[in-house]
């Protein structure tokens, strides 16, 4: 019989938020992680602590945190190969949603620039997570669509007119 380890969502949450704050500590950072949110296929961490010790992991432009989000993901396929494995979203200080928040704004203007002047407008290059906000909301705002041209680490999104 194949051995098959069920870990369900909670768990692999848990583990996650345990390998940030020991992270953390290395740099001797004190910080706790928050679990922000779990469904059955995905979950959320986020750590807490002093803004300005937090910076550090967080990095020029967010770069440190995605390093992070990465390492967080290798551990958990090394640790449990063959097992179901959530989605998972890492965050510092809830530097990503402030950044989803600001993005999504910036972008509903653009967006509305382009309904109203019938003129595409292309973004600097970002990464996948950053394109997806894109996406989600020009999907929300008719006469707007969204196309991705490039190729890592240039990919950038274009807003266009779109006949919806």
């Amino acid at each position: 019989t194949a051995m098959t380890t069920e870990m369900n969502v909670e768990e692999q949450q848990q583990l996650v938020g345990e390998f940030l704050q020991g992270l953390a500590q290395s740099f001797g950072i004190k910080a706790d992680a928050e679990n922000v949110s779990a469904d059955e296929d995905s979950f959320e961490v986020n750590l807490t602590g002093d803004d300005k010790e937090l910076g550090l992991l967080i990095g020029p432009k967010g770069n440190h945190l995605v390093a992070i989000h990465e390492v967080s993901k290798t551990m958990l396929q090394r640790r449990f190969p063959g097992v179901n494995r959530a989605r998972i979203r890492v965050d510092v200080g809830g530097y990503r949603s402030r950044r989803r928040e600001a993005l999504s704004a910036y972008v509903q203007e653009l967006a509305k620039g382009v309904a109203s002047e019938g003129i595409e407008k292309g973004l600097e290059p970002m990464n996948a997570a950053d394109r997806k906000v894109v996406h989600d909301t020009v999907n929300e705002i008719p006469g707007v669509g969204t196309i991705s041209v490039g190729d890592e680490p240039r990919r950038r999104v274009v807003l266009v007119v779109s006949s919806d």
